[in-house]
């Protein structure tokens, strides 16, 4: 599964992202997945996604 693929990120999976304030840390923040953002089919910074508790980040790591 890769991060920056579209296609392998779906609703409901549980996920590793990084916040927009945490990009120069790279802090990760757990979370399950709610809504899929990013619109293009891949991008090189990871897909961009909502978590269920409303945080918005672009997904690190597939857990």
């Amino acid at each position: 599964m890769d991060n920056k693929k579209r296609f392998d990120i779906k609703q409901g999976m549980n996920v590793n992202i990084v916040l927009k304030q945490d990009q120069r840390s790279g802090k990760l923040t757990k979370g399950v997945v709610k809504d899929i953002l990013t619109n293009s089919a891949f991008h090189p910074h990871g897909i961009k996604v909502r978590l269920q508790d409303g945080q918005v980040g672009r997904v690190q790591e597939i857990l």
